[in-house]
């Protein structure tokens, strides 16, 4: 149906000769009748045969959330989302490090972070917000992270300087084997050279 409601339809838009969203919309109406008088097809059976959704809604929400997983470094921390997530520490967190952690995004911006079906509690720090030394100092228990992130933002970008050739798509590629080597720059091809040069001159 979406092809041929995606072909016919603009084909008629333009044969009709509509130019402005009013027109288009106060053109559907008349379109629908007339496309359903020629394709509707009676069903065998009119009653609703749709299947009631025998979930609670909260299940519902866990299976069509987007679930992954993160690896929990030596300070309980992991990256979600340019976000840097510290699981609060406690006797469960405590032997996380180095393994993995289940992430639940839903879709209203919720994230729930699961070890084993068992909701853990974080918190999150945006790295694109700027952290100063009084953060640090202030808070003894997350200075790890925040050190930590206050070192990649400090951390200068290298510029990328591109030749016209590789902005054209130059590749450069290695020698291959083979190859004759280019002595015109050695030194001692050199020297041997200029030595050559002052004994013709001396001879003349």
């Amino acid at each position: 149906m979406n092809r041929t409601l995606q072909d016919r339809l603009v084909k008629e838009l333009r044969l009709a000769g509509i130019d402005s969203m009013e027109a288009g919309n106060a053109f559907l109406p008349g379109f629908m009748v007339d496309y359903n008088g020629r394709f509707a097809i009676v069903p065998a059976r009119s009653d609703d045969l749709h299947r009631p959704v025998n979930l609670a809604p909260d299940r519902l929400k866990e299976i069509l959330c987007k679930r992954e997983q993160r690896y929990v470094g030596s300070q309980l921390t992991f990256s979600f989302e340019r976000k840097r997530i510290m699981l609060e520490e406690s006797d469960v967190t405590r032997g996380l490090a180095g393994r993995y952690v289940e992430t639940y995004a839903y879709a209203d911006g919720r994230l729930d972070v699961r070890w084993k079906g068992h909701s853990l509690p974080y918190k999150t720090f945006d790295k694109d917000q700027r952290v100063t030394h009084a953060a640090i100092t202030e808070n003894k228990r997350l200075g790890d992270v925040l050190s930590y992130i206050k070192e990649r933002q400090e951390q200068p970008s290298k510029p990328v300087v591109m030749t016209n050739s590789e902005m054209n798509g130059y590749v450069r590629r290695a020698h291959g084997p083979g190859r004759r080597k280019d002595f015109t720059n050695d030194p001692a091809v050199i020297e041997r050279h200029k030595a050559a040069l002052a004994k013709r001159d001396a001879a003349e």
